[in-house]
């Protein structure tokens, strides 16, 4: 009776094992950056790369470096002309009155960007309702529900936080008691 592992047999398992580990280095190298052929990152490199960069949001941290506020009085045709079409006037955004210098965020809120809507005006209501039509972007929020209001006093709240105020509307539809008004009529 002749053997099960016959030579034949046997080199032909032998090539099979030497061949499968040959196989995996050889893929591993082809696979393997190189300095001349770039291969595109995958999602979990793509995510790592990403921290490095900066990102463009709004959504930053709150500064410390704030001035003072400001308590300047303007008319809304007087905040008009801050609506970021002049690079060599600073860009203002108010919100229920409070007039912030968003300059800083030019690329969010300068000419042709996304927040422009908001530029060289009071759009509190448009703020509230989460909308960026230029048709929402107007002072009046008298008719918003409470949850526009919460997230109308959300984006005061943050502005507060990051831009310096330079001021008030003194020609705002809705007069809003401040709180030195309000010290001042319980006396």
């Amino acid at each position: 009776m002749s053997s099960l592992w016959s030579p034949s047999l046997l080199q032909y398992v032998t090539s099979l094992l030497l061949l499968f580990p040959a196989v995996y280095l050889a893929r591993r190298y082809i696979r393997a950056p190189s300095s001349t052929l770039p291969i595109p990152a995958g999602p979990a490199e793509r995510d790592a790369e990403a921290d490095d960069k900066p990102v463009k949001s709004i959504m930053q941290p709150a500064r410390t470096d704030l001035a003072p506020p400001k308590d300047d009085p303007f008319t809304l045709a007087q905040l008009a002309p801050f609506d970021g079409s002049d690079p060599s006037k600073p860009i203002y955004v108010s919100i229920k009155g409070t007039v912030f210098d968003v300059s800083a965020k030019a690329d969010v809120y300068g000419a042709g960007c996304s927040y422009n809507v908001f530029a060289g005006k009071d759009g509190s209501k448009g703020l509230g309702m989460s909308s960026l039509v230029p048709e929402n972007a107007v002072p009046d929020y008298s008719a918003l529900n409470e949850a526009d209001r919460k997230v109308l006093d959300d984006w005061h709240s943050f502005f507060s936080k990051r831009y310096n105020i330079v001021g008030r509307v003194v020609d705002h539809p809705i007069k809003e008691e401040s709180p030195a008004d309000a010290t001042s009529s319980n006396l």
